[in-house]
This record gives C-alpha cells, structure tokens and sequence, in this order.
C-alpha cells in the first residue's frame, strides 16, 4: 500500500497547492500508479477529493467565505446528474473514457496557461456578469438568471462528477469568476462546498450502482490526501501564484497527452 500512500501526498500537495482544481489528477495518477481501470479509480479519487473538499469548506465557512445558498443550489441540481454521468461510464468502453479524461485536461490545462495573470483585468466588471452580489446585502440579487446559471453549473458539475470521477473544481471556479462578480476567496470556499456535496452524493450513488472500492487503499490514498493538502497550503504561500499555475497547467497536458495516446494505442496493443 505503499504506493496509495505516495499517490495520495502528490495529489493533496496539487490540491494544496492549486485549490479547487487539483482533484482533476487524482483519476490519472491511480490509473497510472495502480494500474486501475478508469471505472475502477474513480469512486476512489472521488472518496479523497471529498474529503478535501470537506476540510477546505469549513474552513470556508468559519470564515465567512461560503455562498450557502449558491451552493445548495448546485449540490441540489448537480447529485442527479451524477446517476446520467455514472450510467454513461458504465457503458463507455475504458480506452474512450480515457481519451475523454485526457481532453477535458488538455483543455483545462491549456486554459490555465493561456489565462491572464492580471488581477485588475479580472476583475472589472463586464455585462457578462450574470450573477451579482448586492453590495447593501452582500448576498447574492436572486433572480431567474441567478438561479439558472447556479444551476446549470451544478448539473454539468454533477455529470463530470459521475462520468469521471472528478471534483469538479475546475468547473466552477472559472464559470463562478467569468459570470458572477463574488471574490476569488468565496469562489474558491463554495467551490469547495459543491464539491464536497455533490461528491458524498457521487459516491452513494456510485455504491448502490454496484462501485467496488478496497477499503485499505481507500482510506489510505483520501488520508494521505488530506495531509498532502495541508503540506500544499503551506508551501502555496511562498510561492507565485503565476509559477504554480503555469507549473499545473504544464503538468495537466502532459498527463491529458499521455491519456490520450494510451487511448490511441489501446485497440492496436488490445
């Protein structure tokens, strides 16, 4: 179980490191590390995402930084979606899993390392905002849009969660900055709350769904996550933000082209 144990403080130290998106690794490194199906390691990384993502969340809410509201709206339309994901694995041939894993992280890894690093510029308030907070209030302005856009990221959210696996991070977290206007810190804490939601939901359904997960490796590899976040966080602070994310962008493609050409080769290897 050794290698659970390695695998699990390389994936924490990315979460740590990257905040809401890193769980996307969790998947490809069990796979890889394991020797896994994609089937196979997926309620698994989903097991360590959440517990994560649980300790990220309340931390999230001690401070205030949660949008509650927000995220019970995603969770509630997002846990549905995960039955349609799971239903689509189930019946998708492992080789076309794995190349579709590998281009969503080539076009994420690709977007992190094209997106600008000017803070100012993200922040200026456009008419893409679909979603505002009031500044009188500081909750969100309620409305027909507001509650669509929540929950249309929850569903897609949802059906990544249980198609792939995933936390879903790397969902939210752009989708929330690009159409709403709350803080990065919030985005970050209620992405971490759907997370944490939709994926206890994942995986309930994953289990009635017949999912099979060793015991031993399980809680070896989510422990091991867990303090590998924690080492993450610490590291984070000293170093720039520009570097940590050109460095996960950089290691997602590699990983999203080694995904995609073993998906390649899999029916000429067998």
């Amino acid at each position: 179980m050794a290698i659970s144990l390695i695998l699990g403080m390389l994936v924490g130290a990315v979460l740590g490191l990257t905040g809401a998106g890193g769980g996307i690794l969790a998947v490809p490194v069990l796979v890889a590390g394991m020797g896994w199906t994609m089937q196979q390691a997926a309620p698994v990384a989903l097991v360590a995402v959440v517990g994560s993502a649980v300790l990220g969340a309340l931390e999230g809410l001690r401070k205030k930084l949660v949008r509650y509201r927000a995220a019970m709206l995603m969770a509630l339309s997002g846990v549905p979606f995960t039955l349609v994901g799971l239903h689509v694995a189930q019946v998708t041939p492992q080789r076309w899993l794995m190349g579709i894993f590998g281009l969503v992280m080539l076009f994420v890894g690709l977007r992190l390392l094209l997106q600008k690093q000017d803070s100012a510029a993200m922040n200026i308030e456009t008419t893409m905002r679909i979603a505002r907070i009031d500044p009188q209030t500081g909750r969100f302005q309620w409305c027909l849009g507001t509650g669509l856009l929540l929950g249309s990221i929850g569903a897609l959210t949802g059906f990544l969660t249980g198609l792939l696996g995933v936390g879903g991070g790397f969902v939210i977290v752009p989708l929330l900055r690009r159409y709403t206007n709350v803080s990065m810190h919030g985005v970050v804490a209620t992405s971490l709350m759907v997370i944490a939601l939709v994926g206890t939901g994942g995986i309930v359904v994953a289990l009635v769904h017949g999912a099979v997960m060793p015991v031993k490796a399980t809680v070896l590899f989510a422990l091991t996550t867990a303090m590998g976040m924690a080492a993450g966080r610490q590291l984070a602070g000293r170093l720039s933000g520009r570097h940590v994310q050109r460095g996960f962008a950089a290691v997602l493609i590699v990983v999203a082209l080694g995904l995609v050409t073993r998906a390649l080769l899999a029916p000429v290897i067998g």
